[in-house]
Parts: C-alpha cells; structure tokens; sequence
C-alpha cells in the first residue's frame, strides 16, 4: 500500500471478495417469488442502488444460486459496448438476493457506495477500457479486475464523499426540482464534484 495525501493505493482484490453468480436466466422469472438480479437488469432497469428487485425466482431456482447480501455490490462484467461493463448497484436490500452468471458480488469492508462511485469514476474507467476483451460481446473478468488500483480515503472521509455525491445524485435524478437547463447544469456539477472528490493526487493514470 502506498500513502497519498491521506488516502492509500490499493488494488481492489485487496478489499473487495468477487464472487462469480451463477445459473440465473430471464427464463427464471416469475411475478411473485424470492428476489434475484440479472445481469443486464443492472444497466438496463437498475440505478446505483436498490432495496428491492424488479424480477423473482421461484424457490427451486434460488436456492441453486449464489447470494448477494445487504450492503454487498452487484456489478455485470458482460455487454454489448464497453461502458456498461462493470457498471454496478449497491444491494441495501433488508434479505439476500440470487444473482445470475456474468455478474460478480463484490464484499468490502469499506463504504459500499463509495466504492461504487469509484467504479463510476473516470479512475477505474481507465483502467477497465484496457482490460476487457471481446468485440460484439464485451467481457472483463475478476482476475484483471482485482489488480485495479482504487485510491481509498478514511472511512470517516468515505462518508463525507458519499454524502456530498449522493446530494448531487438526488437533485439530478429529481427532474420535478428544475427545468431541464437547470437539471444538465447539476449534471454537470455531479460530475465535476465526482471526478473532484474521487481525485487524491495530481498523477496521471
């Protein structure tokens, strides 16, 4: 680990435990039933974070996959283009929820949604467009991702980040707050707040 004005440098299989899911298909689905995520649900219908799924399983199906629990990331590692591979949700969820193949459950001991908008960050888009593989289907697999470079603050200062980035998420995603002028203004300020706060040190990736 290396000291950076008050953050560390770590590679992100240093603090996260990927786990592939498993057996999941959109054949699966049923109205009602045990909660499951599927991986293309996750940059199709989902956004950064969720406390209920939008598909279920019956019990026969979800006892064979493998669990996310609360407060665990979700992230698809399959795509058609390159910037939805490795986006990711935050499961805050109050029970355990099935995941499919081609996603991968992502256990930290830090702050959960910090780390998901790190993986938001133009940081970790860097290092993701070197790694992936594939032309129509675009894949990155765990074994490149856990050598990631994630820049970690505090978790004091985890939480202040957060707190300042969830504000901007809100009134962004709000469109009942302000015209559409004011609304791609507070975009852009997300974004620039983001890559601000998600920025330790002045190096180049």
């Amino acid at each position: 680990m290396t000291w950076v004005f008050g953050t560390i440098r770590v590679e992100l299989g240093s603090v996260c435990d990927l786990t592939r899911g498993n057996g999941l298909q959109k054949k699966d689905f049923v109205e009602e039933g045990y909660p499951v995520i599927h991986y293309g649900q996750i940059y199709t219908r989902y956004g950064f974070s969720t406390k209920k799924t939008i598909s279920f399983a019956e019990k026969a199906v979800f006892d064979k996959l493998r669990k996310a629990q609360p407060n665990d990331i979700i992230m698809a590692t399959t795509s058609e283009n390159v910037e939805d591979v490795g986006k990711a949700v935050v499961w805050e969820g109050d029970e355990e929820v099935g995941i499919s193949g081609d996603a991968y459950r992502l256990v930290t001991s830090q702050n959960a949604r910090y780390m998901n908008y790190y993986f938001q960050s133009i940081h970790f888009q860097r290092q993701k467009e070197r790694k992936v593989t594939g032309t129509k289907v675009i894949r990155i697999n765990a074994k490149d991702m856990k050598t990631f470079i994630i820049k970690l603050p505090s978790l004091f200062e985890q939480t202040r980040i957060v707190s300042i980035l969830d504000m901007f998420d809100m009134l962004t995603s709000d469109l009942t707050k302000g015209l559409p002028k004011e609304i791609e203004l507070r975009q852009k300020q997300y974004e620039y707040f983001r890559e601000h706060l998600l920025t330790f040190d002045r190096e180049k990736e």
